[in-house]
């Protein structure tokens, strides 16, 4: 399987879209609400590569066209518990 391609890009304030390539192509926005970045302990990290990291982790587990359209980037946690450690993790 090759490599999925993910492309993020701004979409209005705390908000951003993410196109995915994995075969078949998905669209997906996303925000990350104010001061969630600093609570997984990565407020230097650009949120773009946040994103982008984030839809690896979720590529890892499901389908892009499983994961949902629209979403607030915490409600990954409530999917895979695990993912806000192992995001900080990657990341760190």
């Amino acid at each position: 399987m090759s490599t999925p391609s993910i492309t993020v890009a701004p979409a209005g304030a705390r908000r951003w879209r993410v196109e995915v390539r994995a075969g078949t192509a998905s669209s997906h926005h996303v925000t990350i609400p104010e001061g969630y970045l600093e609570k997984l302990g990565l407020a230097a990290v650009a949120s773009e590569r946040v994103l982008e990291e984030s839809f690896r982790f979720l590529l890892e587990r499901e389908s892009n066209t499983s994961i949902l359209a629209s979403f607030e980037l915490p409600v990954i946690a409530s999917y895979f518990p695990g993912y806000e450690k192992e995001i900080a993790r990657r990341l760190a």
